[in-house]
């Protein structure tokens, strides 16, 4: 089928790479990508002229950092979205953002249909899928694994063809994921889930043996749900997050080692690191517990896991989702004051509390916050 425009969801992977000059001779179409720098930690500038050399007629890269913290990294964090209880949803929570801009310039540039190498073992294709048909369930969608069937070395062997870079063989060994809120590994000899996985997928988090001798105290205070200060110094929330990524990994937090049930149903194993998230959501998990009265901190920990449910199955503009989170704004009006955090050699722990709110847990919320 002929097309006049594609815009591509491009990350300057192989795959995402490759499907430029694939897209472009099998639709004839012309390819516009567009990256969304969610604080990969990387210069995606980079990633504009890559685009453009190996044959995109146009090149996007949006920074939405302060968009992600704000409003989506923040909204799961004071619903206490940690999926199956451990996983902060770092990458469930780009995509969503993703898939916003996606829609957006598909609709600017006038593209026929948008595509994305979202794979993940089907996890990004359902919840790509699911948020681009929520945004606009007319735009035309082209999962690139359910259009071509490459084995690795043909990709290697089609990209070295159309001179375009290839990964070294350690920068294929896993399949890595980053954003501010947290990284994700997987494959590599990982899927083994009887063996400990090696030093060196960690990057953001130092092993918890080699964690300082001395214990580091961490108080975060917080406004309404919002964290906005770290030892008493205000910071934007991605100031905020970024500070406490280096504090908590410095101490070996933020390390998680899960199998997990993804959306199409099989179990998977997943590495995850996630200083700040871990240490965020045990400070507001402890805050909310210590100023709700009990029958509403119970609610509210019961939505919590319908939450997170829905974020990682690629739910977030579901009418569900929307319905938790009205509740959970009007929770935190009363989520004020400070924690203290304990961190030593991967220990996250929290060792004192104090908030306006803590001996007056039954009054009305609407009340008291005003």
């Amino acid at each position: 089928m002929a097309m006049k425009k594609i815009l591509l969801g491009y990350s300057g992977g192989l795959d995402t790479s490759m499907a430029i000059p694939w897209l472009a001779d099998k639709y004839g179409a012309e390819i516009v990508t567009l990256t969304v720098d969610l604080g990969q930690g990387r210069e995606l500038d980079e990633s504009r002229g890559r685009a453009v050399a190996i044959g995109a007629a146009r090149a996007h890269v949006i920074d939405v950092q302060n968009e992600f913290a704000r409003d989506f990294v923040l909204p799961a964090l004071q619903a206490g979205a940690m999926y199956e209880g451990r996983y902060p949803l770092a990458t469930a929570l780009g995509r969503p953002l993703i898939a916003k801009y996606l829609v957006e310039v598909a609709r600017i540039e006038g593209a026929d249909a948008i595509a994305h190498g979202g794979t993940n073992e089907d996890n990004d294709l359902v919840r790509l899928g699911a948020c681009i048909r929520a945004l606009d369930a007319n735009i035309e969608m082209i999962p690139l694994t359910t259009v071509w069937s490459f084995t690795r070395a043909q990709k290697i062997a089609y990209a070295r063809a159309h001179g375009i870079p290839t990964p070294t063989e350690a920068d294929a060994r896993y399949t890595i994921d980053a954003n501010l809120w947290g990284r994700s590994i997987a494959f590599g000899g990982l899927e083994d889930a009887w063996q400990e996985p090696p030093e060196d997928i960690y990057s953001i988090t130092r092993a918890p043996a080699d964690a300082p001798a001395t214990a580091a105290y961490v108080e975060i205070e917080f406004d309404r749900g919002v964290p906005v200060r770290i030892n008493g110094v205000e910071m934007s929330l991605v100031e905020l997050i970024t500070s406490l990524e280096t504090i908590a990994g410095s101490h070996g937090i933020g390390r998680i080692d899960i199998v997990e049930n993804r959306v199409v149903g099989t179990k998977s194993r997943e590495v995850y690191e996630a200083p700040a998230a871990v240490a965020l959501h045990a400070a507001h998990r402890d805050l909310q517990t210590f100023v709700l009265p009990r029958d509403l901190e119970r609610i509210a920990s019961d939505l919590s896991v319908k939450y997170a449910d829905a974020v990682y199955h690629g739910l977030w503009y579901a009418p569900m989702r929307e319905a938790i989170q009205a509740l959970v704004s009007q929770v935190q009006l009363r989520v004020t004051g400070a924690i203290r955090l304990k961190l030593f050699k991967g220990d996250c722990r929290v060792v004192g509390r104090q908030s306006p709110f803590a001996h007056d847990s039954a009054a009305p919320i609407a009340a008291k916050a005003d």
